[in-house]
C-alpha cells in the first residue's frame, strides 16, 4: 500500500490561504496582460506545497474479515409450541450460510431467562459496542419479537438488521391483566383490585364473543366467581381477613377452541395485600387505684396505633356515704354503650383487678362472654379480689376464663419461671433475660398472687409460688382470653431484685389476644429469600411436626421434612422450581404461598411482534421476516442498498460487505527534500521575471 500524507510546517488555514493569493496573483496578471503570470502563479503554489510538507507512506495492508451478528433467542416465550423448533432450524441454517461466506465471521450472541424479561435491546448493544463498527456487515435476530427493555435498543447501527419472527400467524391468547393492586389494606374494611380480560393475535370468532369465567380465592379457600367480557376493566373488591399477607388468587377457566390458546400460564394472577389494622381499639376497665395500676395505661399509650378508652371504678357503691351510683363520677360510665351497643367496635377488653360490685349488669358480662366467643379478646389482670365473692369468676363470664380461683392467696415472695409451654409458646419464649437450667439468672420476683385451677385445654406459660399458674393463655371459639393470675407485673417496671422485661411481656400478651400472625402459637410461616429459596418454620405446641406437603402451580407435589429449629419452631429450606402459587400444608394448617408474579413476564404477551426491533431494522434498511414462510436466503449488497426482497422460490436478506484492512508495516518519507522545494519555488520566479523581459530575449514583431 502506497499513499500521500501531509505533514504541515504551518496550520493547513495558513498554507490554503497562501495558494489562494498565488492564484489570484496569476489571475490579476493575465488579465492584465502581463508577461510571466504563469510562472508566478506556479512559484506561489510550489512554496504552499512545501509548506503543506507533502510525504509518502508505504505499507502492508491486511484485509479484515467481515462480522455478522447472530442473535438467539432463548427466552421462556420461546419455549411456546413450534418456537423452539423454528429457532433450532433458522440458526442452523443461517450458520450454515455465513460459513460458506468468504471473509465472514459469525457472533452468536444468545438471549437467556432474565427476572425482567427479555432483554434483547441491552444483548443488541453490548454486541455492536464489543465489535469495530467498520467490520460489523450485518445483525440477524431470531427471535419472537417480546422484549422488556425497548429503551435499550440502538437507535441505529451500521449495518442492517433483520428480525426473523418466530411463531404462527393463527397464534392467539387470553390473559389475565391486573391494572391495579394495593399492596396494603385495613383488616375487614374492604379493598379494590382493578382487572381486566385481554385478547391477543388472531383470536377465533366465538373466543372473541364469549366471556371469561373468573374464579377468586383469598388464601386458598374460593370466595366467589364471576363473568367478566374481554377489553371490560372490572373493580373487584376483597376484604383482608387477617393481619399479616392474604394471598388473593385470580384465575380463569382456559377458552376451549379448535386452535389453543399460547398458553395458561397467563390465565392467573396473585395479589398479596399486607392486612394492618386501622387502630387497635382497647378498652382498659380497673376495679380500684393499686400500685401498679398505671402499667397497663402507660403502655397501650406509649403505642401510637392504640386508641384507648379506660375507666377506674375510683368510688365503689359500697361506700356508706348514701351517694346514688349514677353521681360516683363526672361523667355517667357510658356502660350500655360500651358493653352493648359498641362492644365490637374493640379489638381487647382488658379488665385491671375489676370487683363485681354491680357496676355492670350480668346481661353486660354475657353479652361480653358472646363477643369472645365471635372472635374478640379479653385480658384479666387479677389480684386478690379474683379469690373473693366479687370474682370475675363468679359471674357471666367466668365460663370463658381460663382458670377457676380457689379462694387462696399467696403473700409471699415468688420467681415467675417459665413452664415447658412457656418456652415454646411465642408470648413468652426468648423473653430477654429468662432463666436458665444450669445457671443462676432469674428475674425479680413478685409478691403475691392467686391460686387457679387451670382449664384443661389452656396453656399455663409461667408458674409462681408452689409452681401454681401465674399467665394462663387460652382459645375460646373464635375468641382469645388470657389471665395473669398476679397484680405485681409493676415491680418489674420499677427493677425490684433486678426487674424484668414488663413491656415487652405485656406487649405480647396483648398483642397475641389481639391475634397478631407473629405471635401465633400455632402457624406455618414462608420466609422468602433471593431468588426463589424459601425457609418454612412451623411454629406449635406439640413435641413434632408434620411432613409439610407443597403443590406446585403446575400440579406436582412435594413432601418436606421439618427440622427441629428450637423449643416450639421446626424448619427447612427449599428452592421451589420456578414462580408461581403454592399451597403448602400439613394436614392441620394450609398456607398459600406466591413466589414471584403468578404469569411470568415472559408470558404477560405471547404472540409474536415486531414492535421492539421494528424500528431499528426499519432505520437500517433491514427486513421483518416471518419464519413461518420459511428461511430466507442470505445474499450480499453494496452500502446504502435495500438489504431485503422477495426472490422467486423465497425472501431473501443480506450484508454489506465493509472491506475492511489493517496496515502494517509503514515506511514515512517527504515527497521532496526542502533544498529541492527551494530550487522550485526559486527557478519558478526566476523564469517567470525573465518572461517580463528583463533577461529574457524579446520575440521581435
Amino acid at each position: 500500500m502506497t499513499g500521500l500524507s501531509l505533514e504541515p510546517l504551518l496550520p493547513l488555514q495558513v498554507v490554503g490561504a497562501i495558494a489562494v493569493l498565488a492564484l489570484l496573483v496569476a489571475i490579476w496578471s493575465f488579465w492584465r496582460g502581463l508577461r510571466g503570470w504563469a510562472m508566478r502563479g506556479l512559484a506561489g503554489l510550489a512554496a504552499a506545497a512545501a509548506l503543506a510538507g507533502p510525504a509518502l507512506e508505504t505499507g502492508i495492508r491486511n484485509r479484515l474479515s467481515d462480522i455478522v451478528i447472530l442473535l438467539d433467542d432463548r427466552s421462556a416465550s420461546q419455549s411456546l409450541p413450534g418456537r423452539e423448533t423454528q429457532t433450532d432450524e433458522a440458526i442452523e441454517k443461517l450458520s450454515a450460510q455465513l460459513a460458506a461466506m468468504p471473509d465472514t465471521e459469525v457472533r452468536r450472541v444468545t438471549v437467556s431467562d432474565d427476572p425482567d424479561g427479555t432483554l434483547i435491546g441491552g444483548a443488541i448493544a453490548r454486541a455492536l459496542s464489543a465489535e469495530p463498527a467498520s467490520r460489523v456487515a450485518g445483525i440477524i435476530a431470531v427471535t419472537d419479537g417480546l422484549g422488556h427493555d425497548a429503551p435499550m435498543v440502538p437507535a441505529d447501527a451500521p449495518a442492517p438488521v433483520h428480525m426473523l419472527l418466530t411463531g404462527r400467524s393463527a397464534d392467539w391468547d387470553r390473559r389475565l391483566v391486573i391494572e391495579e393492586a394495593p399492596a396494603y389494606g385495613l383488616i375487614d374494611q374492604p379493598v379494590t383490585i382493578r382487572l381486566r380480560i385481554e385478547d391477543q393475535g388472531n383470536v377465533p370468532p366465538e373466543i372473541a364473543r364469549a366471556s371469561a369465567r373468573l374464579h377468586i380465592l383469598i388464601d386458598g379457600e374460593e370466595d366467589r366467581t364471576l363473568d367478566l367480557p374481554p377489553g371490560v376493566s372490572l373493580d373487584l373488591p376483597v376484604v383482608p381477613g387477617h393481619a399479616g399477607q392474604n394471598v388473593v388468587s385470580i384465575t380463569f377457566d382456559p377458552p376451549q377452541a379448535e386452535t389453543p390458546e399460547l398458553t395458561d400460564r397467563n390465565n392467573s394472577a396473585a395479589i398479596q395485600i399486607q392486612g394492618v389494622r386501622d387502630r387497635l381499639r382497647v378498652l382498659l376497665v380497673s376495679g380500684e387505684p393499686h400500685a401498679g395500676e398505671r402499667t397497663w395505661r402507660n403502655l397501650l399509650k406509649s403505642d401510637a396505633n392504640v386508641d384507648l378508652i379506660h375507666f377506674t371504678i375510683l368510688r365503689p357503691p359500697d361506700k356508706m356515704d348514701a351517694v346514688p351510683v349514677d353521681e360516683m363520677s363526672l361523667i355517667a360510665f357510658p356502660t350500655q354503650e360500651l358493653f352493648l351497643e359498641r362492644i365490637r367496635d374493640f379489638d381487647l377488653i382488658i379488665f385491671d383487678r375489676y370487683r363485681v360490685r354491680g357496676i355492670l349488669m350480668p346481661q353486660y358480662f354475657d353479652n361480653i362472654r358472646r363477643y369472645v366467643e365471635e372472635g374478640g379478646a379479653v385480658l384479666v389482670s387479677a389480684g386478690p379480689e379474683m379469690s373473693t365473692v366479687e370474682s370475675l369468676n363468679l359471674s357471666p363470664l367466668g365460663t370463658i376464663l381460663p382458670g377457676r380461683p380457689t379462694g387462696r392467696i399467696y403473700e409471699e415472695p415468688f420467681l415467675p419461671v417459665l413452664t415447658d409451654d412457656g418456652r415454646r409458646h411465642p408470648v413468652t419464649a426468648g423473653l430477654s433475660g429468662a432463666p436458665r437450667e444450669g445457671t443462676d439468672n432469674h428475674w425479680g420476683r413478685w409478691l403475691r398472687m392467686s391460686q387457679i385451677i387451670p382449664d384443661p385445654r389452656a396453656k399455663v406459660v409461667m408458674t409462681g409460688a408452689d409452681d401454681q399458674p401465674l399467665l394462663i393463655l387460652n382459645r375460646v371459639e373464635k375468641g382469645r382470653v388470657a389471665m395473669l393470675t398476679s397484680d405485681q407485673v409493676w415491680l418489674w417496671g420499677r427493677g425490684f431484685e433486678g426487674g424484668g422485661p414488663q413491656l415487652e411481656l405485656l406487649r405480647r400478651i396483648a398483642h397475641w389476644s389481639m391475634k397478631e400472625p407473629e405471635l401465633e402459637e400455632e402457624a406455618l410461616l414462608a420466609d422468602v429469600a433471593a431468588g426463589l429459596t424459601v425457609t418454612i418454620t412451623r411454629r406449635t405446641m406439640s413435641q413434632e411436626a408434620k411432613p409439610v406437603r407443597i403443590t406446585g402451580p403446575d400440579g406436582t407435589v412435594t413432601n418436606l421434612e421439618l427440622e427441629d429449629g428450637g423449643p416450639g419452631r421446626f424448619t427447612s429450606r427449599w428452592t421451589a422450581p420456578g414462580p408461581g402459587l403454592y399451597r403448602m400444608t400439613d394436614g392441620e394448617i394450609a398456607r398459600v404461598l406466591a413466589l414471584g408474579p403468578a404469569a411470568p413476564r415472559e408470558f404477560e404477551e405471547t404472540v409474536a411482534s415486531s414492535a421492539v426491533l421494528g424500528p431499528l431494522a426499519e432505520e437500517t434498511r433491514g427486513g421483518v421476516l416471518h419464519l413461518a414462510d420459511g428461511v430466507p436466503d442470505l445474499r450480499t449488497v453494496r452500502e446504502g442498498r435495500p438489504a431485503y426482497g422477495r426472490g422467486v422460490a423465497r425472501d431473501w436478506i443480506a450484508i454489506t460487505p465493509r472491506n475492511a484492512a489493517s496496515t502494517s508495516g509503514i515506511t514515512h518519507r517527504p515527497l521532496l527534500p526542502g533544498w529541492a522545494w527551494l530550487m522550485m519555488i526559486a527557478g519558478l520566479a526566476l523564469a517567470g521575471w525573465m518572461a517580463e523581459g528583463r533577461g529574457w530575449p524579446r520575440r521581435q514583431a
